[in-house]
């Protein structure tokens, strides 16, 4: 297939823009859902895990569709780094989705994040596929390799966050507690930190404007959120801790 350079270069940019956008729209507010949600009597919601599956679900099965539909990759550097979003969006779906004990999602939410989650597995799989040209001495370079490394680092970081939130609660139980153990320890968002960690990791081995867009994107839409759960925390619970930060450990 061939790679659609003007598609990739728009579809990068409007996610900066998209970015740049949330952050200045929501400097008062959060996104309604989680412990931030406001639902009026009429609003339509869905069940926590069927959202978080059905939205996450297109940022894999696009890139796995675009490997079927192309039959081979440019290059092994390529196949490695594509499979490695692909690992992350696997988790989010059949294992994060499965085991979370969230509220319920409106379903406007869901939709719009699904109907992100198609667009940027689009471009993703279509840029590693069909645009990523890595020969063999970019995929032994420093980039690559310790673009990897960061990004499976944020992973566990990332998953293990996500652990210690989910045991907080009871099954069919809607509290908010205060995280204690890994990175909770410095930092309110944690899940939020590794996820980052995961896409500047990403960013860095492909050294690419898709990537870099996705990353600074996150950075955008988790980034006021963490701020806004370090508030909560800090407004809800007197003995929070004073030294932790919202979101990277001894700055911010």
């Amino acid at each position: 297939m061939h790679c659609y350079e003007n598609v990739v270069s728009y579809l990068s940019c409007g996610m900066l823009l998209a970015g740049l956008f949330h952050l200045i729209n929501h400097r008062k507010a959060q996104a309604s859902y989680g412990r931030h949600m406001k639902l009026s009597s009429t609003a339509r919601t869905v069940p926590a895990r069927v959202a978080w599956f059905l939205q996450e679900m297109p940022a894999l099965l696009m890139p796995l569709l675009l490997m079927q539909l192309s039959h081979q990759y440019s290059t092994m550097g390529s196949a490695l780094l594509l499979k490695a979003f692909c690992l992350h969006y696997f988790q989010r779906t059949f294992v994060y989705s499965l085991l979370t004990r969230g509220q319920p999602f409106p379903l406007g939410v869901m939709a719009t994040a699904g109907f992100f989650c198609s667009l940027n597995g689009f471009l993703q799989g279509h840029y590693l596929l069909h645009c990523a040209q890595f020969d063999e001495k970019w995929s032994a370079g420093y980039r690559y390799i310790i673009g990897l490394l960061v990004f499976y680092t944020g992973m566990v970081i990332n998953i293990h966050s996500d652990y210690i939130l989910r045991n907080l609660r009871k099954p069919n139980e809607i509290v908010y507690r205060v995280p204690a153990g890994g990175l909770f320890e410095y930092v309110s968002g944690a899940n939020y930190f590794g996820e980052l960690v995961e896409w500047f990791g990403f960013a860095l081995a492909t050294w690419s404007l898709p990537a870099l867009s996705y990353a600074a994107f996150s950075l955008c839409f988790i980034g006021p959120r963490a701020f806004y759960h370090h508030r909560f925390y800090k407004e809800h619970f007197k003995e929070y801790p004073k030294f932790r930060k919202a979101l990277i450990p001894f700055i911010f």
